[in-house]
């Protein structure tokens, strides 16, 4: 019997002490993953298979994915998952798509047979076009955002999915302070009619915003911590009054302001791309792990806050953030390899609190968070079985 009472005993301090654990790990877990958007590029010879990127996503609790393309094995591998989509057409399908047959046979093609089992919410017709300054390009994009969107209402697809374009912070000419913002002056007759177009559809607008960029080309002049939203003394609009602590809230309000110069208060902007690279070219100053990891994890905790802009208190940020993986094969500077979370191996480039997990990745010391839980899933295992085997 004293044994038997010891066995009772030991169970019952056990048993809720591994319940304990196991809460606290899956607390731990939650506190330490975040809702935001992330862009999930392809440029690369190394990436995981799409249901092993589909397991890390589900793991870092990402509500949101924007693609590139309309990869189709991108797209099976999240059905029945919670994840939104939004889902790009290449800039050179422009000039087809807008004939309304063509725009209608990539919906029936690239949404369709998806649409049913991933969640598809966007299609981004185009990406910083304007950039390329082709002409084919330029005069086409309006026409085939139209011949995509009717395409859509045509398919009874209108509510769920919805028609935008993405474009760099270059199509500004001026924005700062954030209050003189306005669009270059040789491409307000393109976007003039766009923004028309978004405020007929209810469709935000998206802007590739990088103060990575602003710093990297003036560093003498802007404060690092003011674009790493570190502790600083900021700056205020004279026009609003309004103060900034950060740049990248500076620049969603000059974009805000821009639309306004041209008629418009009742079109959202969201963030289609942001982040910061961990690794640069000698003259790419600040690219660090360093900085990429406090651009990155102060971000996020913006995010988690539902923090507005001072112009927009009231809009939470809505922001994807440039690239789950760094992409080997992308051409440019070392930067543009180097803007991901995540190595292809799954492990983190950097350490900003995110839990996540590849299958059949290998840990190492970076996985703080994945450490963490594989301890205390061990320990509790370990502790049940020894509490069984005393019974």
């Amino acid at each position: 019997m004293p044994s038997n009472r010891f066995a009772m005993a030991t169970s019952s301090f056990f048993f809720p002490l591994l319940l304990l654990l196991l809460t606290f790990s899956d607390l731990f877990v939650q506190t330490r993953s975040l809702n935001f958007g992330i862009n999930y590029g392809q440029i690369a010879d190394n990436l995981p298979s799409h249901s092993r990127v589909a397991a890390l996503i589900k793991s870092l609790n990402v509500t949101k994915i924007k693609l590139y393309d309309s990869d189709p094995n991108v797209l099976s591998a999240f059905s029945n998952s919670d994840v939104e989509f939004i889902i790009g057409v290449r800039n050179e399908d422009l000039p087809s798509l807008k004939d309304p047959s063509n725009a209608q046979s990539w919906i029936q093609q690239h949404v369709q047979p998806y649409i049913s089992q991933t969640k598809i919410t966007c299609i981004v017709v185009g990406n910083e076009v304007f950039d390329y300054n082709l002409s084919q390009l330029t005069v086409n994009l309006l026409p085939a955002m139209q011949s995509m969107y009717n395409a859509l209402v045509n398919l009874g697809l209108a509510q769920q999915v919805t028609i935008t374009s993405a474009h760099s912070y270059k199509i500004l000419a001026s924005s700062f302070p954030p209050s003189s913002g306005v669009f270059r002056q040789d491409l307000i007759q393109y976007i003039q009619p766009i923004l028309s177009f978004h405020s007929q559809i209810k469709s935000p607008f998206l802007i590739n915003a990088y103060p990575f960029f602003a710093y990297k080309d003036n560093p003498n002049q802007i404060s690092l911590n003011y674009v790493l939203f570190q502790p600083n003394s900021g700056s205020t609009d004279p026009i609003t009054n309004l103060h900034y602590d950060n740049m990248l809230f500076a620049q969603i309000d000059a974009v805000y302001a821009a639309i306004k110069k041209l008629g418009h208060t009742d079109i959202v902007v969201k963030i289609s791309e942001t982040g910061w690279p961990s690794k640069g070219d000698p003259d790419e100053v600040g690219a660090s792990p360093q900085n990429a990891e406090t651009y990155n994890s102060n971000l996020l905790r913006r995010i988690a806050q539902k923090q507005g802009t001072p112009a927009n208190p009231s809009v939470p940020i809505d922001i994807f953030v440039f690239a789950l993986f760094n992409e080997n094969l992308k051409p440019g500077p070392v930067s543009e390899r180097n803007y991901g979370l995540y190595y292809p191996d799954g492990n983190p480039v950097y350490n900003i609190g995110l839990q996540g997990y590849l299958p059949g990745m290998t840990f190492d010391s970076k996985s703080n968070v994945l450490s963490f839980n594989f301890v205390v899933y061990i320990f509790t295992f370990l502790l049940f079985t020894w509490a069984l085997s005393r019974q």
